[in-house]
């Protein structure tokens, strides 16, 4: 087939796809509260490699926390690290994203906003801030068994998504829309 012929049937499949191609519904929509509860009742997912995930799944794994050396160290999205901030580093979820961490082993559980890359072990999906791990009951043991559930996610088109972590049994519902703006405004 003549590459005329290709590029043509390959353009003409672009413009049937795009209008199937849903936009984000608005963080205030019924329909984007539905895709929450969809998303978390999916189970969760284990991160793996350092793909940037913005779909909003929850992700299973072991938490770190930040060295008191890290303080006041330039961080990927070019703040400076705060101990006593809500601050975390995610390989996987998008710079800005806010998210619900839950202890596994106690219950406990916090939410952060994803502002660093890393942590750089295997198995370790998120390292947080010391006053992070305080709330999680984690600094004696270092480590422990996570789920990371992202409440509010940039996309790459500028639009907020809400994630797992934004369904009702998740987080309520003013956490949410705090989430949601702040995350809108940082992507800005």
């Amino acid at each position: 087939m003549p590459i005329r012929k290709i590029a043509a049937a390959i353009g003409l499949g672009m413009l049937i796809a795009k209008p199937i191609l849903a936009a984000t519904p608005p963080p205030d929509s019924a329909a984007a509260q539905q895709e929450a509860e969809k998303l978390a009742s999916l189970p969760p997912v284990a991160q793996k490699g350092t793909r940037i995930d913005p779909s909003g799944r929850k992700q299973s794994g072991r938490v770190s926390y930040y060295a008191h050396h890290f303080a006041n160290k330039m961080m990927a999205n070019g703040n400076r690290f705060n101990p006593n901030g809500d601050n975390a580093a995610s390989k996987t979820l998008p710079l800005g994203t806010t998210a619900k961490v839950t202890n596994l082993q106690n219950g406990k559980s916090a939410t952060v906003k994803i502002e660093d890359r890393g942590p750089f072990v295997d198995g370790r999906v998120v390292d947080v801030a010391p006053k992070v791990a305080d709330q999680l009951d984690i600094r004696k043991q270092g480590v422990s068994q996570v789920i990371v559930a992202p409440i509010a996610v940039p996309q790459p088109d500028g639009a907020v998504k809400l994630g797992a972590g934004a369904a009702a049994a998740e987080t309520n519902p003013d956490e949410v829309a705090k989430a949601a703006k702040e995350t809108a405004a940082a992507a800005r």
